[in-house]
């Protein structure tokens, strides 16, 4: 079963979109670039970003060994 945390190992700031796209299974180079246009053209991209930094829960540790 597949759960949705910060990546530990794909961040740039604080793992959210590395997560996302580890969840995803897509690159998270897309998921950034969606992400920078909804702060862009939406400007709700930042607040969406912080409230996913404070609701998801940081990867275990033992996953990241197991990768």
């Amino acid at each position: 079963m597949k759960k949705l945390y910060r990546s530990l190992t794909d961040k740039k700031i604080a793992g959210v979109c590395g997560g996302l796209a580890q969840y995803l299974n897509v690159d998270a180079t897309i998921i950034r670039l969606v992400w920078v246009a909804c702060c862009l053209f939406c400007g709700a991209g930042l607040l969406l970003y912080a409230i996913a930094w404070l609701v998801m829960p940081e990867e275990p540790q033992n996953q990241v060994d197991e990768q």
